[in-house]
């Protein structure tokens, strides 16, 4: 049995019909801005073709073949995010609490996160991927876009999940699945498709809403989603979830024509790519009844050493944390017990002197703005003349963070990572970004 001849199980033939019409079409493009980078009106200004897209306020559509973005040094410096318009839905309709604790259980590469952390900046999100690299790559992309309320761990929460009963406000499971809405961007996952891993995925997504139901505190949501299109790894596993859990309960989102609903759970949304313009998502979001008094950790002071920089940068209330040999900040404190951390929050400085990813969580209120000459040889590894005073500076262009550069003598030397180097061509920019 093909993936069409399974959804014609439980779709109108004329649904499925258009389904695979659409996965022999381009695929559609996507991405997130960053807001604190370049404001909204001044990025659909530089780049007017781009289509906003309906229910996520920083959300576009885009041409590639006319904005090729991703290799734009907008995307290096973290001025957004590439993503599927479909994915990007998933944080936009989570709507966690004010000062939220968030968990997102399987996140890299990290858009859900991204999304999330990017709209709601007094959240705090522990974001989780079971695979070391593919949570380096998450961790990567977090600093890349100079996000500071975002806690990166490499766990099996199958094993320690237990330390975290109710603990969560809210929770992004985005299951690992069969991978249907994939089809058009990957062509192995086609080829991978099979009805027995959509059932070997099915027990395993069961599993981890179990789980999630575990460390879901009480009034908390859980937002449920994947990339498939198969009822067995969807809907059946949420109605599971509900019937064996009487606490949970659907909520409501939000109606739009271009959104499918089944009849056996319309609650719950599809985001077919012939009817909503992307790659295709599921979404659930439901709800544990009653109410819970949020845990309050007591935060921990910010090392002597470090507290001229962390109030210089306007992280005096932050939570501190040693990892390795760096310092870190979290914008407030979260339990991470025996999780395997890769970052809490920003790194502020090791034992050579302030992290350029401090830099890029700046507003440019707090940095040295350059010319396009002294950015090109800063985003190149050059030092460059700089008349400042001796010391550490945080520099930008154009209102971008950049990172530090150490001034001696007149003279900028260079602190960007050696594996962040671009020789970009002159003019950085290809259109006028407002500052």
């Amino acid at each position: 049995m093909d993936l069409f001849e399974s959804l014609k199980t439980y779709l109108p033939e004329e649904e499925v019909d258009a389904l695979r019409h659409s996965l022999s079409l381009p695929r559609s493009h996507g991405l997130l801005l960053n807001s604190s980078k370049i404001k909204k009106e001044d990025f659909e200004k530089a780049y007017p073709r781009v289509e906003t897209i309906p229910h996520v306020p920083l959300g576009y559509r885009y041409d590639a073949g006319e904005y090729p973005f991703g290799k734009s040094p907008l995307f290096d410096l973290g001025a957004y995010y590439i993503q599927d318009p479909s994915a990007m839905l998933v944080s936009a309709f989570l709507e966690p609490r004010e000062h939220a604790r968030v968990l997102d259980l399987c996140a890299a590469p990290g858009g859900k996160t991204i999304g999330l952390a990017l709209a709601r900046k007094d959240v705090t999100i522990l974001s989780n991927d079971i695979s070391y690299p593919r949570a380096k790559e998450l961790s990567g992309n977090v600093e890349r876009m100079g996000l500071s309320n975002v806690a990166v761990t490499a766990a099996d929460f199958s094993t320690c999940y237990r330390d975290y009963l109710e603990y969560f406000d809210a929770i992004i499971l985005d299951a690992p699945c069969s991978g249907s809405a994939m089809f058009r961007k990957n062509e192995e996952a086609e080829k991978d498709w099979s009805i027995a891993k959509v059932e070997r995925c099915a027990a395993i997504q069961k599993d981890l809403l179990e789980m999630a139901y575990s460390m879901l505190a009480k009034g908390g949501k859980l937002l449920y989603s994947t990339c498939s299109f198969s009822k067995e790894e969807n809907i059946d596993c949420v109605l599971e979830l509900v019937s064996m859990h009487p606490d949970m309960e659907f909520l409501p989102l939000p109606e739009d024509p271009s959104f499918y609903r089944h009849p056996a759970c319309p609650e719950a949304i599809y985001l077919f790519p012939h009817r909503y313009v992307g790659e295709g998502q599921f979404l659930a979001l439901l709800q544990k009844k009653g109410e819970s008094s949020p845990r309050v950790h007591k935060k921990t002071p910010c090392p002597k050493s470090a507290r001229q920089i962390a109030e210089s940068y306007g992280f005096e209330d932050a939570d501190f944390k040693t990892h390795g040999e760096a310092l870190y900040a979290l914008n407030q404190a979260l339990y991470v017990g025996r999780l395997p951390l890769l970052r809490y929050g920003v790194k502020l400085m090791d034992e050579k002197g302030p992290d350029f990813a401090l830099a890029r969580t700046l507003p440019s209120t707090l940095t040295v703005p350059l010319n396009e000459k002294q950015a090109h040889d800063y985003l190149l590894g050059l030092s460059f003349p700089l008349e400042k005073e001796n010391g550490y500076h945080a520099v930008s262009y154009r209102g971008l963070p950049l990172g530090f550069v150490k001034v001696s003598q007149n003279v900028a030397k260079n602190h960007y990572p050696k594996g962040l180097r671009r020789d970009y061509p002159l003019p950085l920019f290809l259109l006028n970004v407002a500052s």
